[in-house]
């Protein structure tokens, strides 16, 4: 069994915690990821991971092992990029980590037409709201909405991120207008559901008005509720770039509009300024098309 192959399937399931993501990526099955992992062991002569029905941990050999590992893989990396770097060619995957939403109505049409131009760049683009580690992550590139907290990310800005209440116009015939944040108590509201602990990206959002109790739908999908809120169910909360054509075609009309939340950052983070080739090259067109985009 391929020493550098296992090397890899090793460290690929200490960074997502299961064998099951392992499986996926690699293309096999999860009980070859289990061999493996048993291959390495018997090769060291020690166990790297606890394993039980319900969870896995590291052993101490474990824990050590892992570190050499990625440190080895990311060698390896760099030894591409520098024939890369050489030729100018860049070539390989970018694997990008990104909110739903945005990823939807920004990133995905951004990515089409990088990989156009790039015919060499493959890119993989994970969709997920919920909050990752960026240091036990294998995405090249993160993209998050909210204040930074972790400093020793490098970061670089891509906007803003602005929310708005919004209603169609049939709903406020029969239900009246919103004059103040208070008036949603006496509206049936449409409310996001988050994931658990997305402080940074929910911080300050009047959630109390769309508690269960005044909540005639609760979806964490922002597309259900839109469609509810376009059958006239409900005052919707939601980011700009979700509603903006219902807006402009008059389906949906924004309220309250003095009193949208705050609007929050939106940063593209990766781990080192010393960047390979290939992200590198996605880092500066995502960067490049939402400056023109802005325009």
């Amino acid at each position: 069994m391929d020493k550098l192959t296992s090397m890899k399937v090793f460290a690929y399931v200490v960074e997502q915690g299961n064998f099951r993501s392992a499986a996926h990526h690699f293309d096999i099955s999860p009980t070859m990821v289990g061999k493996h992992i048993r291959s390495l062991e018997e090769n060291l002569g020690t166990q790297l991971i606890h394993r039980t029905t319900r969870k896995q941990s590291l052993t101490e050999a474990g824990k050590l092992y892992y570190r050499e590992c990625h440190s080895i893989i990311e060698d390896i990396a760099n030894a591409d990029n520098l024939i890369h770097t050489l030729i100018n060619r860049p070539r390989g995957t970018v694997k990008v980590n990104c909110p739903i939403t945005y990823g939807k109505k920004v990133i995905t049409p951004i990515v089409a037409s990088f990989l156009a131009q790039y015919p060499e760049i493959n890119v993989d683009l994970v969709l997920d709201n919920g909050l990752i580690d960026p240091f036990h992550s294998d995405a090249d590139v993160i993209i998050r909405i909210g204040e930074l907290v972790d400093s020793a990310m490098v970061a670089r800005k891509l906007g803003n991120y602005h929310m708005t209440y919004c209603a169609a116009p049939n709903y406020l015939e029969s239900h009246g207008k919103l004059s103040s944040i208070d008036d949603l108590n006496q509206h049936d509201c449409l409310g996001f559901q988050y994931h658990q602990g997305e402080s940074q990206q929910v911080a300050n959002l009047p959630s109390n008005m769309f508690s269960q109790s005044n909540t005639r739908l609760t979806s964490n999908n922002g597309d259900v509720l839109k469609y509810a809120a376009l059958q006239g169910c409900g005052v919707l909360l939601q980011p700009r770039i979700q509603v903006a054509q219902e807006i402009e075609d008059g389906s949906l009309v924004e309220v309250l509009q003095s009193f949208v939340p705050t609007a929050k950052p939106i940063n593209m983070l990766y781990r080192s300024k010393h960047l390979s080739l290939k992200n590198r090259t996605f880092v500066d067109f995502v960067l490049n098309a939402v400056s023109h985009s802005e325009q």
